[in-house]
């Protein structure tokens, strides 16, 4: 019974991150996954348990979350102005 509870846990983990990066730009998504990832481990450097870090990462990815979608904002605002955006991946 654990064993199920626990793969029924992962899958609908994976589907609603799969389904909470849809329509996000580039800086955004960016954004959260460094911004988890630092808040992470500033969260284990200050609190030296597994609730600091899951804290850190939440707070993190927030903030990330935030600082990437003005990006992506910014980013469009350019090419309205400009027909400008400039592209985060390899050039086709």
């Amino acid at each position: 019974m654990k064993a199920r509870l626990w793969i029924v846990a992962a899958a609908a983990t994976s589907a609603m991150t799969l389904v909470g990066c849809a329509g996000t730009g580039p800086n955004q998504q960016l954004g959260v996954a460094g911004g988890a990832v630092g808040g992470a481990l500033i969260g284990q450097a200050i609190g030296h348990n597994t609730a600091a870090t899951v804290g850190g990462a939440a707070i993190g990815g927030l903030i990330g979350n935030e600082v990437g979608r003005n990006a992506d904002q910014r980013n469009y605002n350019e090419r309205s102005r400009n027909n400008y955006y400039p592209y985060n991946g390899p050039s086709n």
